[in-house]
């Protein structure tokens, strides 16, 4: 089973791509936002341990008990030391969720799985991923695009969120596919419709995949070949 990592920086479009592999192309999609929303819903572990490391956080939860994601996101992206402790409660409970999909649809014999993960690098979920495609844009559309979708934040709250993440250009220097998102939502359908096509697996390949010795070796040689090629191409480009 080919395991695609799918990343972007926020408001660059990845979740654009996303749903049209899903909706259109019918590709599998594990998506590490709603994972992430379902990881910290009232009651759940993750949610229990946010209360209580943010329990000085004016307004961190709303009247129905569910978290104020603006509140504590406007907390945390002026806090690297907060983000970090927040990060430390909710990655690991979202990837034992994604491992678990990622099972469960090799049990189902799927041939592709699209990984949706903003911070597929940052996560190290990169190692697992057969083929890694980003969605770029430049930073000022960037931050248009951020203001337009979400009218709460200021421009500082939209610059504070891109300055937390991994710059475009890492992102896009440790991909194997970019996706150009500078021109209009027809412009990204039609790339989306030409990546389609390009990470679809052979018939053979998929066949072989799903046999599980083979299987567990080619998932130890992607690891082992992402490990190597980052040891000796580097993690960002050579101007940063």
């Amino acid at each position: 089973m080919l395991i695609v990592g799918l990343t972007g920086g926020i408001a660059c479009g990845k979740s654009t791509v996303s749903h049209e592999l899903k909706t259109k192309y019918h590709y599998t999609v594990i998506d590490a936002d709603l994972i992430a929303r379902e990881v910290v819903l009232p009651g759940k572990p993750a949610y229990n341990k946010i209360v209580r490391s943010f329990d000085d956080v004016h307004d961190l939860l709303h009247e129905d008990g569910t978290l104020n994601r603006t509140v504590l996101g406007q907390v945390v992206f002026q806090n690297k030391r907060k983000l970090k402790d927040l990060n430390s409660i909710v990655h690991p409970a979202v990837q034992w969720e994604i491992v678990r999909q990622i099972l469960r649809a090799y049990i189902s014999c799927k041939s592709l799985v699209i990984l949706d993960v903003p911070l597929l690098f940052e996560s190290q979920l990169h190692l697992i991923c057969g083929l890694i495609v980003t969605v770029s844009t430049k930073s000022e559309l960037q931050i248009e695009r951020l203001l337009a979708r979400n009218a709460e934040l200021s421009r500082e709250d939209a610059e504070n969120r891109i300055k937390n993440q991994m710059t475009n250009e890492e992102r896009n220097y440790r991909s194997d596919i970019v996706i150009d998102n500078s021109g209009s939502v027809s412009d990204l359908k039609k790339s989306v419709d030409t990546l389609s096509r390009e990470i679809k697996p052979s018939i053979v390949w998929t066949i072989l995949d799903l046999i599980p010795p083979f299987g567990v070796v080619s998932a130890l040689f992607t690891f082992t070949i992402k490990r190597i090629t980052e040891k000796y191409k580097g993690n960002k480009p050579k101007n940063q």
